[in-house]
């Protein structure tokens, strides 16, 4: 055996691994986003929404206002999805190739034409032995087998992004466009509710328990946007979560416990997201601590309150400690998301990471 032919052996050998590598690599990827039921950091996910994510960038500086960001970032999750069985059945492909290149004295075209041929079970090319059979089998088995997963997710993840959607274009009703907690306060006196808002607390429970579990275990619906332009998910939790710190610090309404549980469901729910999203965020706060809230801020909400006839405490300085130590446990995850998605303007959320002219002017 001469120098030639060890060297053409250990190429078959590395081309071997290669592809039993890549597809190996890719069937693991499947899995933990299809199929494992727990937030798990998929490398070709991440890969398919930094790369598609990159083309977006450079379409978002031609943007002059935010219907034109929400126009193009509404497309931004979906076209990913559609990349990513692409991307993983390609991945596939080119494994076995690398596979079949390896097995017997047969071209790289000669590979890549047999295993498009088994990937997409077309049979137009075939090769007599049993390995290069067995290997077509199974090449042929694992495409229809990701082809199904990919099937069976796309319902799964739009039956949970429909579920999100109803509360919070529900939440419309009682926090107006653009949505912010003094005006759900301030309809909620009006209509004699403001020491009856238990079920909107157990119902944001529920909700942010089922956010924590579908937006990490499906992390494209974190980009997935509300069919109207003006509402978004994240500014919604940011509504919920200020209201019932309000009424826990501020408002002078009976004590509601569930208004509390709410907010721990809550900041709970976007720590699990920011951290799954890779955002830094202080896991245990101080009551103390800085928040992007001033208290300029604060009390001129105090005064719209008051001008509606909502009853408030005496104590304002305390009311504000208090307010600000409900707001600090989600404070940073809450504006961190909110600019990470490009979330519409609302008050005391996505208004924190706009710009001050784009915070000023309401969609």
């Amino acid at each position: 055996m001469d120098i030639a032919e060890m060297g053409m052996i250990g190429l078959r050998v590395v081309s071997l691994i290669v592809g039993v590598i890549i597809v190996i690599s890719t069937i693991v990827a499947a899995v933990k986003a299809f199929v494992m039921p727990r937030a798990a950091h998929v490398w070709l996910i991440q890969f398919a929404f930094t790369f598609t994510g990159t083309f977006f960038k450079l379409r978002m500086r031609r943007a002059t206002s935010y219907k034109d960001r929400d126009r193009i970032m509404a497309l931004y999750s979906p076209l990913t999805l559609l990349f990513v069985p692409f991307l993983m059945l390609s991945l596939v492909l080119f494994g076995y190739m690398f596979i079949y290149w390896s097995l017997g004295d047969v071209t790289m075209r000669s590979a890549f034409r047999l295993s498009g041929s088994a990937l997409l079970t077309l049979g137009n090319a075939a090769i007599d032995g049993v390995a290069f059979e067995v290997i077509e089998f199974s090449e042929a088995m694992l495409g229809l087998i990701l082809v199904a997963l990919i099937i069976a997710y796309l319902p799964t993840m739009y039956n949970a992004f429909t579920r999100r959607e109803s509360a919070v274009a529900l939440l419309e009703v009682r926090a107006g466009t653009p949505p912010s907690p003094w005006m759900l306060i301030m309809r909620s006196h009006r209509n004699n509710e403001l020491d009856q808002l238990r079920e909107l607390w157990s119902t944001w429970q529920v909700w942010f328990a089922e956010i924590e579990e579908s937006h990490t275990s499906l992390p494209p619906l974190i980009y997935f946007r509300s069919p109207r332009p003006e509402l978004s998910w994240i500014t919604a939790a940011g509504v919920v979560l200020d209201s019932a710190a309000l009424m826990l610090s501020t408002i002078d309404a009976p004590y509601e416990p569930r208004a509390p549980f709410c907010i721990r469901s809550g900041f709970l729910a976007l720590r699990q997201i920011a951290s799954f999203m890779d955002i830094d965020y202080d896991p245990s706060p101080a009551p103390y601590d800085p928040i992007s809230i001033s208290r300029d801020e604060y009390n001129a909400v105090l005064i719209e309150l008051a001008e509606a006839g909502v009853p408030l405490k005496e104590d304002r300085d305390k009311a504000w400690q208090d307010f600000a130590g409900w707001r600090v446990n989600y404070d940073t995850v809450l504006i961190a998301i909110a600019a990470r998605t490009l979330a519409p303007y609302a008050p005391w959320s996505s208004d924190r990471s706009l710009s001050p002219t784009a915070a000023r002017r309401k969609v």
